[in-house]
This record gives C-alpha cells, structure tokens and sequence, in this order.
C-alpha cells in the first residue's frame, strides 16, 4: 500500500472503527500493538501514526507504552484519549484522574488555536462528542499548545508547537461525535498528505495483477461456500488465472437447507472455471462426534478441510495453492498475525476455521485477496468485479456452519431441526422485506429443554434462539428489532411445523459484549 496509516492498539474498545473511519477517507489504515518497534515502523513507511484509547491509566502500573523513539520520527501522530495522554505525558505534562468518569456526549468548544489548526479546518466552533475515558490531562507541556475545551475537560485537543503530534481526548472514530469524519479527514489528508488512493476499484486491478504474476502457471483449488467473501475470492482468482482455478463446494453435512443445490445452481455458467461439489459430510459428522467444546469444533473442522481439499487437488494436477476467503475481522479476532512480522494483535476471541483452526502443515500455500478488507468493503469490491447483487448482498455464513449454532455436540437430529428452523427464519425476514435491511439474521438450537404445553399434554423439547443483527463491519453490532408480528410468526411456524421445539427466544445482545455467532 503506497499510503498506510498505522493505528497503535492499545486494548482500546473502538480500535476498529478508527479504521473504518480511515478507509472511509480513501486511505489503506492497518492495526499493530503497541509493542511495535521503531525500526518496524520505519519499514512499514506509514505516512501516518494514530495512537489508540485504552482501558489503563498512563501512570499506572499496568500503564501501556510504545516505543518513545515513535514521537521523534518525522512522521504525523494523532493521539486519541488515551493516546493523547500517553503523548503529553512524556513531554512533560501531567495527567490525573477526572473528578467524575466522563462517558457519552460532552459539548466541545474549540479554542482560538484550534479553530486556526488544521485538524478542526472548516468545522463549527462548538459541536458535541462522545467522551469515554476516567483519567484527563491537566497541565500542558511548555511545547504544547490548547485546542480545544469542554465543560467537565479542560484540555480536549492539543497540539507540539513545532511537530505535526496531535492529540484528542474526545474520540472522533464514534458516529456520536459531530465532525469526527471531517477530523479523521483533515489528519490524513491535509496533515499526513494522503490523496486518498485507496479504493476498491484500484485494489481489484492491484490484486488482480498480483496474484497473476505470484502465481504464475500455478493452479489453485478455492474453498467456494456460497457466501460473499469466497465468491469475491473466485471472482479475482478467475480474472488473475481463468482455468488454472478450481472451485469447490464441500458439502460438510453442516449447511443450510437447500445450501448445495442453491450454491450449483449460483455458480455454473457464471465464472470460466472448473466447479464442482464434493459430499464430505460423513467424516465431518464423524470427526465432531462427542465434541461440545466449540474451539475444538472449530479446529476440526479446519483440519478436515484441508484433508478434503488435499484429496481435490490431486485430481487437479496436483494444485499447490488454497484460497480461502478470510477477511481482516477474521484474523483480528482470532488473535493470528496480521502480517509477516509475528507481531500479534488483541486476545484471541474465537478461533476462525480458516485462521486458527489450520493445521501448522498444511501442504498448500495460502492465498488469502481480502485479508486486509472488512466485510462492507469486500461487498464494495464484489461490486466493482461486475457479481450480481445476489452474491453481494448475500447474509454470511459462518465457514463451520451449522457446527456454531448448533450448541454443544452436533448430531444429524439436532441439525434437522436446526436447519427447517433457520430456513423459516430466512424465508419470512424475505417475505417481509428485510433481508436487505438486517446485516444477518438466523436460528440456534439451544443445548436446553424446557416443559411446553401442546395438545393439552406436557412437552419436554427444546428451544430454538431467533439471532438479527444490523453492522457495517462485523466488528460491531447491533440487534436489530424486528417487528412483533414478524417474530409471531417465525415464532409460530418454528414451533407448529418442527417436531422436538417448544420455544423460541429472541436474542437482544450486542457485539461487544456478545459475538454475533454463538460458538
């Protein structure tokens, strides 16, 4: 990427949306940890540095710090909340706790500095942000100067006097605060002099060309599962090398209803490439037997893809190369490494099965076109490859399938249930006319049973969980309310047509604290 803005993580709630806020800007952003050194910074070439917020206190014991060496590089840096005070404290100025924990809205006004700074150039002189943080900074550096003020705040935003090192204590990257893309805009367009290359339309002719030249006369076997990510996947793969790849549908005995007929159906004729589907669900089903625990769930069948796909490419002239359609969500929850640096990001959350859930041999070479893109920019990208709206717009579908939904260990039986359950779901959110309007929408099968009442007899089934979410970006999420009557009905259906359900509930939790999938 010829203009990359590195963001520094300090464990902070909204690493992610920083960014998005970025990309939005035209302008490839990366996450690192806090650890990373100057030399590799330097390597990076990044035209700018953006210090995260962060649970810790700067003066505390547990305090979080980056490498010093950071704040004398010639190099622009914005300091967000704990990052501003992470760069004012090592210039000398001093911060202390706030008298009273500052969370939500806050109304910033800016000083005659700063309404003369290029970071708020343009914008009102009084707008409202979104404050989170216990800590503030009391007393300016000699070298600094105030930008910014707010009621229960008397130093929101500052500038050196002769460095390009800014910092903010409200968080501009939280849709809440007024200005904030304007903020993330001037930084790194009019400060860190970006002009806003990155799009999706130069990165699908970058990698289409990259991947034609890295892989040469190669071939490649794709793991094509129906979903966005694994077409736009394809869709590269076909434009870089045509007929050296090979699609392939592996039926693990854990896809929705109708999935392997649908996905034929989608994607003959569409790409100038070989495709076909291959019936594994046996030793899927075989390999989970007995397994509750979802990382090993996970883990197996990661493995047992790769054994799946092995047995493929040998029928294939022996393909050395796997794509897979792992995005940037994907390797940041998992906790894998987001370059070739072995510097490792936050803790993992959950092993994806095509991240963590690899084995450490894996007789292919990996080639992974959307590891560096969250979800809203892959649909982007999907668009600009010429997919219809259908594979664009389609809801994931998580690559362990029904294994994550179907809580505790997976049989045939429950995944009946499991799978007439979460086509009633889909076949109503339709039938209404939401599908476009939720990000993701789907049926668990809880490991509980509960006493019913039907037919004036007693039941003792189990229970069905009804999951909507409405996202940009997969990092975050939001239940979605659907409507009364809409959850009547699937309620309805669910419970008259499924033998061996007698309730359904609706899950109103958001990512954090919660992950959209279960498992």
């Amino acid at each position: 990427m010829e203009e990359t803005i590195l963001i520094l993580d300090f464990g902070a709630q909204y690493v992610q949306l920083i960014a998005r806020r970025i990309r939005e800007n035209g302008v490839y952003s990366k996450i690192v940890p806090h650890t990373i050194t100057v030399d590799e910074v330097r390597r990076l070439a990044p035209k700018g540095i953006i210090l995260s917020g962060g649970p810790s206190s700067v003066y505390g014991e547990d305090a979080k710090c980056c490498d010093l060496k950071l704040f004398d590089l010639d190099i622009p840096l914005l300091g967000i909340c704990y990052g501003m005070q992470l760069l004012v404290q090592n210039f000398g100025g001093t911060v202390s706790p706030a008298s009273g924990r500052e969370y939500g809205r806050a109304t910033l006004e800016l000083t005659q500095n700063g309404t003369q700074s290029p970071l708020f150039h343009g914008t009102p002189t009084i707008r409202q942000v979104w404050m989170s943080h216990g800590d503030h900074v009391t007393q300016l550096p000699p070298e600094f100067e105030l930008l910014a003020v707010s009621p229960n705040c008397p130093i929101c935003a500052t500038k050196h006097r002769g460095k390009n090192l800014y910092g903010v204590q409200f968080h501009p990257e939280v849709i809440h605060t007024q200005y904030g893309t304007e903020t993330f805009y001037r930084f790194v367009r009019d400060i860190c002099g970006c002009r806003g290359t990155w799009t999706m339309k130069n990165f699908a002719v970058t990698a289409v060309e990259r991947f034609r030249n890295e892989i040469g006369r190669g071939q490649v076997i794709c793991g094509l599962s129906g979903g966005v990510d694994s077409a736009v996947v394809a869709a590269i793969l076909s434009k870089s090398i045509g007929r050296q790849l090979k699609c392939i549908l592996v039926d693990n005995g854990l896809l929705r209803k109708g999935e392997t007929d649908a996905v034929i159906r989608a994607f003959s004729g569409h790409f100038d490439v070989e495709f076909s589907a291959i019936d594994a669900s046996d030793g899927f089903l075989k390999r989970l037997a007995g397994i509750e625990e979802p990382q090993e769930k996970r883990r197996r069948i990661g493995h047992y893809f790769i054994d799946v796909f092995s047995e493929a490419a040998k029928k294939f002239g022996n393909a050395q190369y796997l794509a897979q359609g792992t995005i940037y969500p994907d390797i940041i929850e998992s906790g894998a490494s987001l370059d070739q640096t072995g510097i490792q990001p936050a803790a993992t959350i959950k092993l994806h099965h095509n991240v963590g859930g690899l084995p450490e041999k894996l007789g292919f070479k990996l080639i992974e076109p959307l590891r560096e893109l969250f979800k809203d920019e892959v649909r982007k990208l999907g668009i600009e490859l010429g997919l219809p709206e259908d594979f664009v717009w389609r809801h994931p579908f998580p690559g362990p399938g029904l294994a994550v939904r179907c809580l505790g260990e997976v049989t045939r039986e429950k995944l009946v249930r499991l799978r007439d359950a979460d086509a009633i779901v889909i076949e109503e959110i339709q039938r209404a006319g939401l599908y476009r309007e939720v990000s993701q929408v789907f049926a668990v099968l809880l490991p509980v049973k509960s006493v019913g009442v039907m037919g004036d007899g007693r039941t003792y089934d189990d229970a069905i969980a009804i999951r909507c979410v409405t996202t940009d970006d997969f990092m975050t999420a939001d239940w979605s309310p659907l409507p009364d009557n809409l959850l009547r009905k699937m309620s309805t259906r669910i419970i008259n047509e499924i033998k061996g359900i007698n309730r359904v509930v609706y899950d109103i939790s958001s990512k954090p604290p919660a992950t959209i999938e279960w498992e």
